[in-house]
């Protein structure tokens, strides 16, 4: 990742050509709400490879909180989202460490729900998440958060389902940023295969 991010806007078509791309498919599919849908989006090919974790990690990274301590999000959508944020983060000389959220307490050792350099108590966490629907996934990991003491108020995704999410994080005091919402996706996934 280099150390000079790219220019926002670029870094944002760079990234919507690969999300329609690499992400977005159409056909039946059963989503993890268990609704059934003809689009679906997996993100982890464009997030677990280099080019497309750099353009995520800038284009998150800007909608992080400016006095958040750390980044986190539930395994595994989010594991190589919050370790990018963090480190295109150091490399702009900013603190902002990661965080993994279990889906499940460790069921040996410390019984941890957290993973990683844990800030002080109080701190604000902000949650980063590939793709909502529902945001059942964000909001259980808000919950672990909260529940260790840690203030959460935004989840930066990278696609919106537009299906429910932002009601129930509006319900839960939590505000939804998203970088793409699906119709994005559809249409540009259109306009490439013209």
């Amino acid at each position: 990742m280099s150390s000079v991010p790219p220019h926002k806007d670029a870094c944002k078509t760079k990234l919507l050509n690969l999300l329609a791309t690499k992400a977005y498919c159409f056909g039946d599919f059963t989503l993890s709400s268990g609704k059934k849908s003809k689009h679906y989006v997996n993100c982890k090919p464009v997030s677990l490879s280099g080019r497309g974790l750099s353009l995520l990690s800038v284009c998150m990274l800007d909608h992080v909180e400016l006095d958040s301590s750390a980044v986190a999000g539930l395994t595994l959508g989010a594991d190589p989202l919050v370790s990018g944020v963090s480190i295109v983060a150091s490399q702009q000389d900013r603190d902002l460490d990661a965080l993994i959220v279990r889906k499940q307490a460790k069921g040996y050792g410390t019984g941890a729900w957290l993973e990683g350099p844990l800030p002080d108590i109080g701190s604000v966490v902000t949650v980063l998440e590939d793709v909502v629907t529902t945001g059942g996934s964000s909001l259980q990991a808000v919950k672990q958060l909260r529940n260790a003491g840690y203030i959460v108020n935004r989840v930066v995704a990278i696609v919106d389902r537009q299906e429910g999410a932002d009601l129930a994080m509006r319900e839960n005091n939590i505000e939804l940023i998203s970088l793409y919402c699906v119709k994005e996706l559809i249409d540009h996934a259109k306009t490439l295969r013209l």
